[in-house]
């Protein structure tokens, strides 16, 4: 049966017309098609793998936007705030620090600095990895031996990523240098930075902690019983790496402070110079001495022990990267009883890639049971965890040894016990059989060359990542499939140099006979050339005399075969064979299609049509990463254009386009730009139909190194402007419309009777959309003398306003006394000043406190300018003062227009008289579903503070509870994320009477009140005028 979340993306196929199996291939759509066809939006996963997207960093610490916002909640030191410019994660020392307490018994809780979300820990303690292609040979060995070294003494293994796997981590080279993200990041790839002067062994393990899952040591909540923080030494700007976690963000394990841990800072850490300590270790009670701090040689035993507590490894057991190897269970030739707790243990062999591992068990004497199902076994799975596949399941007793071969580098075993199987002094003889039992005995041995059979593989030296062992002769025996041939591709090479090449070399031959063509033998510094045979057979061999031992070597093989020799290669016009493959280029003036072989023509270009249609590349699919397209439209002369966005789905925020984003101009006849109508990203399209200005129209659609999205697609059409002879008759403004045009006046002025003319009016003006623009009286001449005029403007409730003044030039004076604009917090002259303004210095952008926002200008008799032009938004949040009365306050300013945006911070406090309460009750309620609504959330808080009470958070369609605040203010707080959006939220908000000593929450239940749903702003809808009712609302 088809999954729920299968029988989805079907239905999303069908409504997109599209296939099933690929959902929605790119093509090229018909404008009707555009117009009428509903498509999906889509995100690439790979949202943690760019790391100057960071929300923020903690020194090598790399935080993501929900980090951020967590902390801003969780931190002990109030109010947090991120430093955006500088992407770093600061906090404001003006307040005392809060203590936390357990809430069930009210005691402090010794925490070490482990992630406290287990959804960070990585499945089975296995973390898969790549290596980016721009790091050396010398680079791979040297992460392969810090993982080595974080295996050795843990549960934790690092296994090379495969398709399978959908989160792994990426060895790059970023800004940041030496930094990480603590833990799993979700699904899909995520960055560790090993940037230059980072490539030591001990950064490289430090590194490997914090994806491991560990934060800095002295983090720690109780730390200030251990060190001493130095504010006054560290360099500016750097405090913020000094700061506390909340107990929430750590892990309580139970373990003592660290102060060996490889995770913890040096005393001079971040110092205005060297002599000066920034971190100081309490001195000892006993010796009076100070323990050392932030070493970076190897992993401290707390770190070893926090580890296996923290991903709950067997309490016995071991991992070995040795040549061999001899181990036993527990009770194995001992006195030792199984009793009470069961006897797990579990033990790991790695070796090289290329190599397998035989294991020899010597003795083996475990209680039977069918098919050895009972509680006492032993298992051995070929590969590194609990999911590989499984070679057997052992129990009874073995007369002869057993022998196993792996199929690979990695062998896996768990013995399980909880019988008494060891004592020598049996009761009763029928007891004498079972008690003589005790467990097993192995031994095992690395075995190098051999025959490999695949598609593709790697093949290292012995004791890779370290220094090949003398004496080697290893040979491997390579099939490809028929009618390939083998290809080696070398990553690392590093052997004893000699001209022939008679100590230590690596030989290749043609085919697997010992005598076949020799391909190539190479040895010394140089990384050799790739090599390729006439068959699908090599044959390679490794040997290495008695002295000298070099780093070795490790290469790639993989199936070759000439594709574009053949007629079925699919290139649609040039095929390039490559090693493992084939790639297909493009003539000049085509750009490859998304499937890799069809060439299209380069995105952008010149479109000439009367109308026609423009979707981003590959289009309804992501669209690619670092891409810029220009698309330029142009029409009859006497024409103007319109462009239509039927679909729009970019990264970012329409508030902050940085990373990809559509701009919008219109061009003049010299090729300059005669007015920029905008510049877009998010999820929400220009909520208006883009009138040029001329009749040529640029389109640049531009797009950054990471985040992909659906991307957008736009219809556009031509139309005869009446406007462009003799103004179209009208006297003052001639706006062209589609088949038409209409006559409109400047500020101040009215339309008379004919249409055409305009008169002397009034100068007041009700502006009530969630955004728009706005100029003085006949910009851009200059405004008039003796001229007053009014602006109100009105948004979304629970909104507050933003005036942006894009152009400024008032007649200047100290006072203002001539000519000014001013500003009021409010619905009237009467309401609280926000500032007074002439010259020619735009104002800062002002944000009024509330829904509205009134604006007053006034020209004296005397020097005109040219005046002003601004534009105004709408932005979430403010302080709100609750009355008798029902006030409202919506998710976004565009509710029951569209979905709020992604990346939404907003937060309202709600204020009540002295000695009254607010009560608050949610109307309607459409978030991201999420169990633990880490996605997109409403949170409720009794109260102003930062360590208020949290009274709930909230996601999906369920309807919250009502609430009545405790005191006189509550606050609400209103997250989303970068991904999917929906409806939004409503709430209503009065006054009540308090009640002393409660806060009250109850269930939803009838109400003769409706919920309110109305579409606050009219030009949300312009483009489907036939599907919604538009409808106004201001309360």
């Amino acid at each position: 049966m088809m999954s729920t979340f299968g029988q989805l993306l079907l239905l999303i196929a069908v409504v997109a017309g599209c296939s099933w199996w690929s959902l929605c291939q790119a093509k090229k759509w018909t404008t009707e098609e555009l117009l009428n066809v509903r498509f999906p939006y889509l995100s690439s996963n790979d949202l943690y793998l760019d790391m100057s997207k960071a929300g923020g960093f903690i020194a090598d610490i790399v935080l993501s936007h929900e980090d951020v916002d967590a902390m801003r909640m969780l931190r002990s030191t109030p109010p947090c705030r991120v430093n955006h410019s500088s992407r770093v994660f600061t906090v404001s020392h003006s307040a005392p620090c809060r203590q936390w307490r357990n809430k069930t018994n009210n005691r402090r809780r010794n925490r070490r600095a482990a992630t406290g979300r287990p959804e960070r820990l990585w499945e089975y303690g296995v973390i898969p990895y790549e290596i980016l292609a721009n790091f050396s040979g010398d680079h791979h060995a040297l992460f392969r031996r810090a993982m080595n070294h974080w295996e050795n003494y843990t549960c934790v293994s690092f296994v090379p990523r495969t398709s399978e796997d959908v989160s792994y981590i990426v060895f790059t080279i970023a800004e940041c240098g030496c930094c990480s993200f603590v833990g799993k990041r979700g699904e899909g790839p995520q960055a560790i930075s090993i940037g230059k002067n980072c490539d030591k062994f001990g950064i490289v393990v430090h590194e490997l902690g914090h994806v491991v899952g560990f934060w800095h040591e002295h983090t720690r909540p109780d730390r200030d019983q251990y060190v001493d923080i130095f504010y006054k030494n560290i360099q500016q700007g750097q405090d913020y790496n000094f700061e506390k976690l909340k107990p929430s963000e750590v892990n309580s394990l139970g373990q003592a402070y660290d102060f060996a841990s490889i995770m913890h800072y040096a005393r001079d850490t971040f110092s205005r110079a060297m002599y000066l300590d920034t971190i100081l270790p309490k001195p000892d009670a006993n010796t009076h001495e100070r323990p050392e701090i932030g070493q970076r040689i190897r992993l401290s035993p707390g770190d070893i022990i926090q580890t296996n507590t923290l991903y709950k490894c067997a309490k016995c057991g071991q991992t070995f990267h040795e040549a061999s190897g001899i181990f036993s269970s527990p009770d194995y030739d001992s006195k030792v009883k199984i009793q009470g707790e069961p006897v797990h243990c579990e033990w790991r062999i790695n070796t090289a890639r290329g190599h397998r591992i035989l294991l020899n068990l010597t003795y083996l004497s475990i209680p039977d049971s069918v098919d050895c199902a009972g509680d006492n076994f032993l298992e051995v799975r070929d590969g590194p965890h609990i999911k590989s596949p499984l070679i057997g399941r052992y129990c009874g007793r073995y007369a002869e040894p057993l022998i196993i071969t792996s199929s690979n580098h990695r062998v896996w075993i768990q013995y399980h016990a909880v019988q008494a199987q060891a004592d020598d002094s049996p009761k009763k003889n029928a007891l004498k059989e079972k008690k003589k039992r005790r467990g097993f005995a192995a031994n095992f041995e690395v075995l190098c060359g051999g025959n490999i059979t695949a598609d593709n593989g790697v093949i290292e030296n012995p004791n890779y990542p370290y220094d090949y062992t003398p004496n080697s002769d290893c040979v491997w025996y390579i099939t490809v499939p028929e009618d390939y041939q083998v290809a080696v591709i070398f990553s690392m090479f590093q052997l004893e140099q000699h001209e022939d090449c008679i100590y230590d070399y690596v030989e290749f031959r043609e085919g697997h006979a010992d005598d076949g063509d020799v391909l190539a033998k190479v040895c010394g510094y140089s990384l050799p050339n790739s090599i390729k045979s006439n068959s699908n057979k090599m044959r390679v061999r490794f040997a290495s005399d008695a002295s000298v031992e070099k780093a070795g070597f490790s290469f790639n093989f993989i199936k070759e075969f000439d594709e574009c020799k053949t007629t079925n290669h699919g290139c649609h016009h040039k095929c390039v064979n490559t090693l493992g493959g084939y790639r297909c280029e493009c003539d000049i003036g085509y750009e490859l299609h998304s499937d890799g072989k069809s060439c299209e023509d380069a995105c952008g270009g010149y479109l000439k049509g009367e109308n026609g249609s423009l979707t981003s590349p590959n289009f309804p699919n992501l669209y690619p990463n670092k891409k810029r397209c220009v698309w330029e439209i142009k029409a009859h002369s006497q024409y103007r254009i319109f462009l239509n966005f039927t679909h729009f789905d970019l990264e970012g925020v329409l508030t902050n386009c940085e990373y990809d984003y559509i701009k919008v101009t219109s061009v003049d006849g010299d090729g300059e730009v005669a007015k920029v109508h905008g510049q877009f990203c998010g999820r929400i399209a220009p909520q208006f139909l883009l009138t040029s200005e001329t009749s040529h129209l640029r389109i640049e659609f531009v797009t950054d190194s990471s985040v992909q999205k659906s991307g957008f697609a736009a219809v556009y059409f031509t139309d005869r402007d009446e406007c462009e002879v003799d103004n179209g008759g009208c006297e003052q403004i001639c706006k062209n419309m589609i088949g038409s045009y209409v006559c409109e006046c400047e500020s101040g002025y009215i339309l008379a009777s004919d249409g055409h003319h305009c008169k002397e009016g009034g100068c007041k003006f009700e502006l009530n959309a969630a955004f728009g623009q706005l100029t003085s009286p006949s910009y851009p001449e200059d405004y008039p003398n003796d001229k007053e005029c009014i602006w109100h403007f009105v948004t979304t409730p629970g909104h507050r306003l933003q005036l942006d003044f894009i152009e400024f030039e008032i007649e200047p004076h100290q006072d203002c006394a001539y000519d000014r604009i001013e500003l009021y917090d409010g619905s009237s002259i009467d309401s609280p000043s926000l500032g007074k303004y002439c010259g020619p210095k735009a104002p800062e952008k002002i944000t009024s406190s509330k829904n509205e926002l009134y604006m007053f200008f006034h020209s004296d008799s005397s020097v005109q300018r040219k005046g002003f032009q601004a534009h105004y938004t709408s932005v979430c949040g403010g302080t709100l003062r609750a009355e008798r009365s029902i006030g409202y306050v919506y998710s976004h300013a565009m509710y029951g227009g569209s979905n709020y945006e992604n990346r939404v911070a907003c937060e309202w406090t709600l204020l009540a008289e002295e000695g009254m309460s607010v009560e608050i009750q949610f109307t309607n309620f459409e978030l991201e579903e999420e169990v633990h609504c880490e996605y997109d959330y409403v949170e409720i808080y009794d109260g102003e503070s930062e360590n208020a009470m949290r009274l709930g958070r909230f996601c999906g369609n369920k309807l919250p509870s009502m609430f009545i605040s405790s005191g006189s203010v509550m606050r609400v707080r209103f997250r989303a994320d970068d991904t999917v959006s929906a409806k939004g939220f409503v709430y209503e908000y009065f006054l009540t009477d308090q009640v002393e000593g409660h806060t009250f929450t109850e269930e939803p239940g009838p109400t003769t009140r409706p919920p309110l749903e109305p579409v606050i702003n009219e030009k949300a809808n312009n483009r489907f005028p036939s599907r919604i009712a538009a409808r106004s609302y201001i309360h």
